[in-house]
């Protein structure tokens, strides 16, 4: 296996630290978006959030809530925070490692979020209805 994260967590490369436990780590960003830039990961490799245990997940997002709210605290510029998790290459994952990015935020930092054009155009009601029936029927 040649993942970066996994190689990271063996220490096989050199690594930041924020925190460990038995379940996942927070590990600075070595490309941040802003200064501040942590990833959560699981120990355990997990190339998507659906291969992730209950217990996994839980985890990754409390540690991402202690490290926003470290962020918060440290002198870091942070006038807001993204969290931010790619699942799948379509959706930018670009390490097939479930990892949650803590993004520390400020106004004019460049980073953003783009909506498609037809963002602003609510669907039908039943449209709505009929894609949570099928999401119910397969949870």
């Amino acid at each position: 296996m040649d993942c970066v994260f996994c190689k990271l967590l063996k220490g096989e490369l050199e690594v930041s630290v924020v925190h460990r436990d038995d379940l996942c780590a927070a590990l600075m960003d070595i490309q941040p978006v802003n200064p501040g830039h942590v990833l959560v990961v699981p120990l355990r490799h997990a190339p998507y959030l659906a291969d992730l245990t209950p217990e996994e997940g839980e985890r990754m997002f409390l540690v991402a809530q202690r490290v926003a709210a470290a962020l918060r605290k440290s002198g870091v510029r942070c006038d807001g925070i993204n969290f931010f998790l790619a699942d799948g290459e379509v959706a930018g994952q670009e390490v097939f490692h479930a990892h949650l990015h803590v993004l520390p935020r400020f106004p004019n930092d460049g980073f953003g979020l783009r909506l498609p054009p037809t963002y602003s155009q609510r669907p039908p009601r039943k449209e709505l209805d009929q894609i949570a029936a099928k999401l119910r029927d397969v949870m």
